[in-house]
């Protein structure tokens, strides 16, 4: 299959261009920069620097490549970002995004995988998470991946582009390739490790009276390789009736936890400092991702946290960074 990701010069786009690559797909790439990295778009993928604002470039790529679906994944995707200034997202996550449904109009592409979030949840009252659990984003980047899901069931319903939705949970870990790079960095794990190579001093907790069993909060994490297995399957088995998936590990670990596994596997001291919640931090986020398991057979491997913390640690030791 000819597949176009937009936003493949990601941390998670990386993986899954590689994943396609690695399951025989021609595979194309698409991304601004503005948040990519050129170094990160694997060589076996064709890669144009465009935006998929640009209507007019976006179509011709799709024509000129004979383009057969899509992986959506390009997004900005910070929380208090978000917050800050809301146009930019709503511009980027859904104005760009209608360009780019509007462009697989244009050439009679009708297939699309969009990369999703758990934060169109907001703080879902039950655990494990279902995806029918109640969708109330608390953050505007929540609000903006919602509602370009709206967005495809409306396309769906009038121009018959077929979709599959997947809402993730925390992503984490490296392959052998690529690793989490982000400016600024917000993710636990990677913060995490930062300490450990000294690059701070001390890792931040937000709040350890939570009711857990340490009083820190606990997190899905899902090894980013498994996510990206998911992708292929989810491309490979899109047929007539869309559809929309979780993926999560279904299990959960604490931020004390993920520390301590990190001074572990790094054999270095990670020393943290506990500082006041974060608004909005809901105490556990798991998910169930059992819908997906039954319609496409998809099953998380990766997933021991000394694993997923190993793997990125193997990455940063391997690869060089600034």
């Amino acid at each position: 299959m000819k597949i176009l990701i937009t936003g493949g010069a990601g941390y998670i786009g990386s993986v899954v261009t590689e994943e396609c690559i690695t399951s025989g797909h021609e595979t194309f790439v698409v991304d601004n920069l503005v948040k990519g990295h050129r170094e990160m778009v694997h060589s076996a993928a064709r890669f144009f620097e465009n935006d998929i604002a640009d209507k007019a470039s976006i179509t011709r790529i799709l024509d000129e490549n004979d383009i057969e679906a899509v992986i959506h994944m390009a997004a900005y995707s910070l929380v208090g970002e978000s917050m800050a200034d809301p146009s930019t997202y709503y511009h980027n996550n859904v104005v760009a995004g209608l360009e780019l449904l509007d462009a697989m109009r244009a050439t009679g592409v009708s297939k699309l995988i969009f990369s999703s979030t758990a934060a169109v949840y907001g703080e879902p009252k039950e655990q494990p998470i279902s995806e029918n659990a109640l969708l109330a984003p608390t953050n505007t980047y929540g609000e903006t991946k919602l509602a370009f899901e709206k967005l495809l069931m409306r396309f769906d319903a009038a121009y018959g582009i077929k979709y599959t939705t997947l809402r993730y949970f925390n992503a984490a870990g490296a392959s052998e390739r690529y690793g989490e790079i982000h400016d600024p960095e917000t993710h636990l794990i990677p913060l995490i490790l930062d300490v450990a190579e000294k690059r701070s001093p001390h890792a931040s907790i937000f709040g350890d009276d939570y009711s857990t069993p340490d009083g820190t909060c606990i997190r899905d994490y899902i090894h980013v390789t498994d996510l990206a297995k998911a992708h292929v399957l989810a491309i490979e088995q899109l047929g007539d009736t869309s559809k929309t998936y979780n993926l999560g590990s279904g299990g959960g670990y604490s931020v004390k936890e993920a520390v301590e596994m990190a001074a572990k596997v790094t054999g270095c001291e990670i020393p943290v400092k506990i500082v006041d919640r974060r608004a909005g931090d809901p105490a556990v986020l798991v998910a169930s991702s059992d819908r997906i398991k039954a319609e496409l057979g998809w099953k998380p491997e990766l997933t021991e946290l000394s694993y997923i913390i190993g793997s990125a640690w193997k990455w940063r030791r391997t690869h060089s960074r600034a």
